[in-house]
């Protein structure tokens, strides 16, 4: 027995092996083979059935089978965190100030992907970190503007060295405490010197100082809520790290479109992410945001998110940008 979904994708039932899927994605033990087979074959309905909707015009974004093909939707829920919008006000940045200065190059869209500023997507694999690959694609963008040369930092330095500041490795953070933890510190290392392992658990502290490859000299947050301030500070600083509520099925299939899902939360706020830019398609605005769930999970690894449609899924709750 087998099935397929629309991208081709087979899911092999008991009788053989898992074959295409499970070589493409992740081994599953034969004895939860059948029950992984069914809640696959669930998703692929639901696929299935919003993508009719994409057909007809009745919603702007596709879906796809991807490598969350076997979870529930509890279980990718469970993967991902919560966070707060508490911010301390007297590290925010002016949204006056900010649409003073972006008023004077009044873009209509910017990709920082073609001029430099962003590293590959990776894969964070099933760790809970999304704010360290936030936080250090921050100051990998802040970096590249200071120096012109572009080098992909260690989240795993992130992950292992700034639980004192209430980071929790796989299973929660802040991209805020990452920036914090580099000032600490004095800096952060290469992924090349400190590599990512996708660990469990927390490693040992391995940071070597005769290794720095970026510093930061402070951070600060977008104002709350404020759709133009993150377009305004896109525009004059460079990548910002952002968090979303990505706990919708429609985000976990997310393939190709401009999301909006009506069911998206402006307040519980669940997954970091990287906006590297905005731009529209005829009268329909978007984020262009980095994810690090691999180049199979959205347009190559990245979300276009609706933009001006009051703050779509919490876009512009936790805006936070590093200085070097």
């Amino acid at each position: 027995l087998s099935t397929v979904d629309h991208e081709g994708h087979l899911f092999y039932g008991v009788s053989g092996s898992l074959c295409l899927f499970c070589s493409d994605f992740r081994d599953v033990q034969l004895a939860s083979e059948l029950q992984k087979r069914t809640i696959w074959e669930e998703n692929l309905r639901k696929i299935n059935a919003h993508n009719l909707q994409y057909k007809r015009g009745k919603t702007t974004f596709k879906l796809g089978m991807n490598q969350f093909g076997d979870l529930t939707s509890s279980e990718f829920a469970s993967m991902l965190s919560s966070y707060s919008v508490k911010h301390v006000r007297d590290i925010t940045l002016s949204a006056a100030d900010l649409r003073s200065a972006a008023s004077q190059l009044n873009l209509t869209s910017i990709d920082y992907r073609k001029l430099g500023y962003v590293t590959p997507v990776q894969d964070q694999g099933f760790c809970g970190c999304c704010w360290a690959f936030s936080a250090a694609g921050a100051i990998e963008g802040q970096t590249f503007n200071k120096t012109g040369k572009l080098r992909a930092l260690s989240k795993q330095n992130l992950l292992d060295c700034s639980e004192y500041l209430g980071n929790q490795g796989c299973t929660g953070g802040r991209p805020s405490l990452a920036f914090q933890y580099v000032i600490d510190n004095g800096g952060i290392q290469a992924e090349a010197t400190y590599p990512y392992t996708m660990g469990k658990t927390l490693e040992t502290c391995r940071f070597n100082s005769s290794k720095v490859a970026a510093t930061v000299a402070n951070y600060k947050y977008l104002p709350i809520g404020d759709e133009q301030a993150l377009a305004d500070a896109l525009a004059t600083i460079g990548p910002i790290s952002v968090v979303i509520d990505a706990s919708q099925i429609s985000f976990q299939f997310y393939l190709s479109g401009i999301y909006n899902d009506p069911k998206c939360s402006v307040l519980n706020l669940s997954h970091a992410m990287l906006a590297v830019g905005y731009g529209f398609q005829g009268s329909n605005n978007y984020w262009i945001i980095k994810n690090s769930w691999g180049t199979l999970w959205g347009v190559n690894g990245y979300l276009m998110l609706a933009k001006d449609k009051n703050n779509a899924c919490g876009i512009s709750q936790y805006g936070a940008v590093p200085f070097v």
